[in-house]
């Protein structure tokens, strides 16, 4: 299998319309090539290839940004003397001065396939400015971890935010050049917008189901340490929105959750009571934690691992953004006046709980706070959203 930019280097007939024109990069630690070499290195290497400057999205293009709504600063590459903007500091949105130093962009970013991870918001926010400017955007394309499965209600009318581009759901199943191609469309954009695809891509093949077995793992983001975390991603994100910590601070963050209060040998055991069919596809486990930074910071928790691997992992069957959701439902089912719900700015979002613009609304917990809300009651808001999506999408796949 061969990514975008393995393809875009081995092929000089690709590069061609790129030839005299000055070329931009938006990249992060995990845009790397077959060898492991870095995107900016390797496109600075070409001989036939002039690039003028390079993007870094939340985290940096360097990754070195921990947290969210820690903002990088512009700086200057040391290696190849370009100007490096940052698209999560001072500005989200492409300036018209960074947009004056190229004539087309390459977007080479690792993306985890779910709506709230803010490349994917990055990558509309590029397609504006580049249709605003006369730019040429190309998408060179990589795999989605997560693969093709859909989950989670549709992004509800003035929830657009910074983790909420537009009415797609929580787990959206599409690569990163494909959601491009979506995103041209539905927004109307009269852009020049380009993918350069993948070579032998097969979504749904085992053993990985989106994720080639033989792919060295790099983080795109601090967090986001594994394939592991990727399939869980579209429900355990649900956790920065809740006062229970997602593990951040420990080695194994967003594929756990727990907090200091709660018994989370009970809170399984309602979770296997209350909805057992959402638990398919993956293993729970029992585990004691201590975060060394962010929530519950130096305390014993309790908690609940998410194992979505080896033989207990069935792609189908597995659902993460309902098993998270069974598990908040749990907790507020077993301690009713748990203090659940964070209320702090989040991304940039003020006057709104994050749990709901994470979930682009607030149907999500309103089921969870509802005594009398049933599983059925959240599939019945749920499921029209993934089958008007399953047919909605069948028009960009491109593997």
């Amino acid at each position: 299998m061969k990514t975008g930019i393995d393809r875009l280097l081995a092929d000089p007939a690709l590069r061609a319309p790129l030839q005299g024109r000055r070329v931009a990069l938006l990249a992060h630690p995990a845009s790397v090539t077959e060898d492991l070499t870095h995107s900016l290195d390797a496109l600075s290497r070409c001989g036939d290839l002039r690039v003028t400057a390079a993007f870094g999205p939340q985290h940096g293009l360097r990754g070195d940004k921990q947290d969210n709504m820690v903002e990088s600063e512009d700086f200057t590459d040391p290696v190849h003397g370009i100007p490096v903007f940052s698209l999560y500091g001072e500005v989200r949105r492409p300036t018209g001065q960074s947009m004056g130093t190229f004539d087309v962009i390459l977007i080479d970013l690792q993306d985890l396939g779910c709506r709230i991870y803010t490349f994917i918001t990055t990558l509309l926010y590029v397609l504006e400015a580049a249709a605003a400017h006369g730019k040429s955007v190309w998408v060179l394309d990589r795999p989605n971890p997560a693969g093709r499965p859909i989950e989670g209600m549709t992004l509800r009318p003035g929830w657009e935010s910074f983790v909420g581009a537009g009415p797609i759901p929580m787990r959206h199943g599409l690569t990163l050049g494909e959601l491009g191609a979506w995103f041209v469309d539905h927004f109307k954009l009269d852009v020049d917008y380009r993918v350069i695809e993948m070579e032998g891509y097969e979504p749904d093949a085992a053993p990985g189901y989106g994720w080639p077995s033989e792919r060295i793992w790099i983080n795109p983001s601090p967090n986001a340490a594994n394939l592991w975390m990727a399939r869980a991603y579209a429900g355990t994100v649900m956790l920065e929105g809740a006062t229970l910590s997602e593990g951040r601070g420990t080695t194994r963050p967003l594929e756990l959750f727990g907090a200091p209060d709660i018994d989370a040998r009970a809170v399984i055991a309602e979770m296997r009571s209350f909805a057992p069919q959402w638990l398919h596809g993956c293993a729970l486990r029992e585990i004691s934690f201590e975060p060394t930074f962010h929530k519950h910071v130096g305390k014993l928790c309790h908690g609940v691992q998410i194992h979505p691997e080896g033989a207990f992992y069935d792609h189908q069957a597995f659902r993460p953004w309902r098993l998270q959701a069974l598990a908040f439902k749990a907790i507020r089912r077993l301690y009713p006046a748990y203090d659940l719900w964070r209320d702090f700015p989040y991304e940039y979002e003020f006057g709104k709980l994050a749990i709901d613009v994470i979930n682009g609304g607030p149907g999500l917990r309103e089921w969870v706070d509802d005594p009398a809300a049933t599983p059925e009651d959240l599939d019945a808001l749920t499921v029209p959203d993934e089958q008007a999506w399953e047919a909605e999408r069948q028009g960009w796949l491109l593997y």
